[in-house]
């Protein structure tokens, strides 16, 4: 059976509960870049260089509580995990909106980067309970789509609601909304296909039954600690840190970039902010469709990653004299370095066994929020120090060009005569 023909229903039960609830905490974790473009340095006595370290504080929360969301998701639930972070992460966001002083700003940012560390891991785990090797690139799309498509109109609206009310009222505006979506959670999410009453009971067997076929023709591996000692998941772990440099770097001083090099109001720069994420939904959309139709994940990894690093480079080269033209490669290294995260998260569940995969991807994606910590900070301080942009354009192409490489370098699987996979050069 096709996995066209397991029932069809599930990506439109599943996916726009995926979508809704990644892009929730995405909302709450990049709109601070907004505050900092719109006066929350100047209002609280923020410095330049603090102010990187409270933008990137949230991932030093993010970092250390990856594995043992993960490490629960597998093992007890998903459904119960993503509830309670919904409601700690909605209130963290909204508390921003209060704060008087650094110290509170600064325990808030790490306090919301714990909550939601293991929404990410959480989710992969979902959708690998859900969903076959042959569709996992494009449901890994829908829920990380929920990314760049929520900065695409977060930028707008957060642009308008600094304009009309201020920094404050946009962090509780914005944090309102996941408290509320956890019930709406809560009554719609069964953690497996064998929990729900709206899949057939032939639906069910026809999906476990492909489940258990894609398992057995992977190796076995017995513990975390094997697992985490492959050279797959080391390079693929240092290949996510370099990558998301690039990426946070990006995400959470656009904004900063756009306003301080056009001189234009928030409301035009909220527009033009949002501009890039467009264009990252197209080309993630259009790469995971590729890399599900031909069963290969890493040609639609490393290219756009080399990609978004030339256009930095480019950026670099034209310097702060040239904002239109520099603008124009910024939307080209958004969109690159979004378009390769289905294909990329659709590696590690076909390296590795179920037991293992969920602690997998979390280390990997821990690293991914240590290299957002540094590309978030190292960025914002290189702006500030430096008056312009520039240096931290080379920054983070440097970092994109490592990635490229790291990702060449990890060996794909392909199924020998022994019923499980082994290393092969062509993937």
């Amino acid at each position: 059976m096709t996995s066209t023909s397991l029932a069809p229903r599930r990506w439109w039960a599943i996916m726009p509960i995926v979508f809704i609830t990644y892009s929730l905490a995405y909302l709450d974790r990049a709109n601070y870049g907004f505050a900092s473009a719109a006066g929350i340095n100047r209002d609280l006595g923020i410095s330049p260089g603090l102010s990187s370290l409270i933008g990137a504080l949230f991932f030093l929360g993010y970092f250390f509580f990856q594995l043992p969301g993960a490490v629960y998701a597998e093992r007890r639930s998903v459904r119960t995990l993503v509830f309670v972070s919904l409601v700690l992460w909605g209130g963290c966001a909204a508390l921003t909106g209060v704060v008087t002083n650094i110290p509170s700003l600064m325990a808030i940012r790490f306090v919301l980067g714990v909550v939601e560390a293991a929404v990410m891991p959480a989710m992969l785990i979902f959708i690998s309970n859900w969903f076959t090797k042959s569709e996992r690139s494009r449901a890994n799309t829908f829920l990380i789509l929920g990314n760049p498509v929520t900065v695409l109109w977060m930028s707008v609206v957060s642009g308008y609601l600094v304009h009309a009310f201020g920094w404050r009222h946009m962090f509780i505006a914005e944090g309102a909304p996941a408290v509320l979506w956890a019930v709406c959670w809560w009554f719609l999410v069964r953690d497996k296909p064998a929990q729900v009453n709206w899949l057939s009971d032939e639906e069910k067997r026809a999906l476990d039954a492909s489940m258990r076929a894609e398992q057995a023709a992977i190796k076995p591996v017995r513990n975390y600690a094997e697992a985490f000692r492959t050279p797959a998941v080391m390079l693929l772990s240092a290949q996510y840190f370099c990558w998301s440099i690039g990426v946070y770097g990006f995400v959470l001083w656009l904004p900063s970039i756009v306003k301080n090099g056009s001189a234009l109001g928030m409301v035009e720069t909220g527009w033009l902010s949002a501009l890039p994420y467009l264009a990252a939904t197209i080309a993630m959309l259009a790469a995971s469709w590729a890399s599900d139709k031909l069963d290969n994940r890493r040609a639609f990894v490393w290219p756009f990653l080399l990609v978004g690093a030339l256009a930095f480079a480019g950026s670099y080269a034209l310097g702060s004299t040239h904002f239109w033209m520099s603008y124009a490669l910024l939307v080209v290294a958004g969109a690159a370095m979004y378009a390769p995260y289905g294909p990329f998260f659709a590696i590690v569940p076909e390296l590795l066994p179920k037991n293992v995969a969920g602690g997998a991807m979390a280390l990997i994606n821990s690293m991914g929020a240590l290299g957002s910590f540094v590309g978030s900070y190292v960025v914002g301080y290189l702006n500030g120090a430096t008056g312009s942009p520039a240096a931290s354009y080379a920054f983070m192409s440097a970092a994109l060009v490592a990635a490229v490489g790291l990702t060449l370098a990890v060996k794909p699987q392909r199924e020998t005569a022994h019923g499980y996979a082994a290393p092969v050069h062509g993937k």
